[in-house]
């Protein structure tokens, strides 16, 4: 047994087994770079601020770092159409009122939600490509958990964009792991159904889908408990659909018993985590009331158990909060307890006043009530008893897995200048008069973010 941790004032043990495991990381520099536009709250500058707080605790030195290879389009087409493809890889800002590109935006559900901003292509072979050579490594037995804080990317579906989403990098990776393992289980703790990875393998059992998640009103507005999946992936999809105000103890009561049962029934061969961070107390779409080390804990539970994992980033909008999670989450995978002083960091401004690594979660009603947490719980350990145990698949050549170049260990500790800040830099995540789609009437009361302003001009692709 490993060390007991606290969750919500519980003493929760840490699992069967919490030895130290070999950790691969991958991190592309300019995927801070890469902007939705003015007012979307889908940032990846808060990927950067979590790397930087990585660099700061020093858990890249407990860590294998790797500059993910751009997916390529024959990659990204294993899963999605070749329309919807050659749609990504062709359209900019500039090229959008062409009869060409206009008449495909609402084809593919591209406009809104789903802007097209400079280097839109290049953001989605970077976060594709590191879960890819995440389920390499993993693959080839040269890591235990592989992380890619830049994937996570769940609602994308075969040919359409969805809820910020364009290319369905958790289904790419898995395909990938399909490869060399026979069972994959796929597990979701975004605030947000996980819908476009259960959609992608609904109908078989070879991946099991799991998916925490806030149910109702709510964007997607799919992940019934009653979604258990069809012909041969019958029972083998699992949605926990859950109410406003979600706490830490609450969550662990449900997560670890149904996790625990799915791991002895499936038996599992690698797990994929999604760690949506938008489920975090204070989030600007989320509802949810959990902590950091509420959240984390599931990492740490799966972690385990012990078998080949992905951890994967997701949702998450107060973004300052996302760094602190993503950060703690990566220490928990190395096997350390950062000090919850944070160290001075590039963007130290973002983190007052009280520049910690953990934040109370607030006082808000959790309008989960014990019996409804019990009837979700024997609901779906009754669906867990139809499964037969460790399902039988046919396992026959090998597929070829996908050749990537040896990578070159990135140097951390050679630190970024010191950033200096214009009082431009401190914009204002809410425009009035920006036109929203339907996810974003979710947006929470909160204090403003401090927003990167928009780059001069497309990233550059690595």
């Amino acid at each position: 047994m490993g060390q007991d941790t606290e969750v919500g004032g519980v003493s929760l043990p840490s699992g069967p087994d919490a030895k130290k495991r070999r950790v691969t990381y991958f991190y592309e520099p300019t995927i801070g770079d890469y902007y939705y536009g003015q007012g979307h709250p889908m940032k990846p500058h808060r990927i950067r601020m979590a790397h930087n707080l990585i660099i700061h605790y020093y858990l890249h030195r407990r860590m294998e770092i790797n500059r993910p290879f751009p997916a390529a389009p024959e990659d990204i087409r294993l899963f999605h159409s070749d329309e919807y493809v050659d749609f990504l890889s062709a359209v900019t800002p500039e090229t959008l009122g062409e009869n060409t590109f206009s008449r495909q935006l609402k084809r593919f559900n591209v406009g809104e939600d789903c802007p097209v901003f400079d280097g839109l292509f290049n953001f989605c072979q970077a976060s594709a490509g590191g879960s890819i050579g995440a389920a390499v490594k993993l693959n080839r037995g040269d890591a235990d958990i592989a992380i890619n804080w830049a994937g996570g990317l769940h609602h994308a579906k075969k040919s359409e964009a969805s809820g910020f989403c364009y290319v369905n990098d958790i289904v790419l990776g898995i395909l990938e792991l399909l490869k060399v393992h026979r069972r994959v289980l796929y597990v979701d703790i975004d605030v947000h159904h996980g819908d476009g990875v259960e959609e992608a393998f609904y109908t078989t059992d070879r991946v099991m889908t799991v998916s925490f998640h806030k149910f109702g009103d709510f964007f997607p507005g799919t992940g019934h408990v009653k979604d258990v999946g069809a012909g041969p992936g019958k029972n083998y999809a699992l949605n926990v659909p859950l109410n406003d105000g979600m706490d830490d103890e609450n969550f662990c009561g449900l997560f670890r018993p149904v996790i625990q049962k799915v791991m002895e029934v499936y038996q599992p061969d690698a797990v994929v985590l999604q760690c949506g961070a938008d489920s975090l107390s204070g989030d600007r779409l989320g509802c949810f009331n959990l902590s950091v080390k509420g959240h984390a804990d599931c990492l740490r539970f799966i972690r385990s158990f012990n078998v080949p994992l992905m951890v994967l980033g997701g949702g998450g909008y107060t973004i300052r909060n996302v760094a602190r999670c993503w950060c703690y989450e990566t220490a928990v995978a190395v096997g350390i307890e950062p000090d919850n002083k944070l160290p001075y960091n590039e963007y130290f401004e973002y983190f007052g006043p009280d520049y910690t690594l953990h934040v109370d979660p607030c006082n808000m009603e959790n309008l989960n009530s014990p019996k409804d947490m019990e009837k979700i719980r024997m609901t779906l350990l009754e669906q867990l008893s139809k499964l037969p145990h460790a399902p039988s698949v046919p396992f026959q050549t090998t597929p070829s897995t996908v050749e990537v170049p040896e990578e070159v260990e990135e140097d951390m500790d050679r630190r970024p200048k010191r950033r200096i800040w214009s009082g431009d830099d401190y914009d204002s995540d809410h425009d009035e008069d920006v036109k929203i789609g339907p996810r974003y009437s979710n947006i929470r009361d909160v204090p403003d973010e401090m927003e990167e302003e928009k780059p001069e001009g497309p990233p550059s692709s690595s």
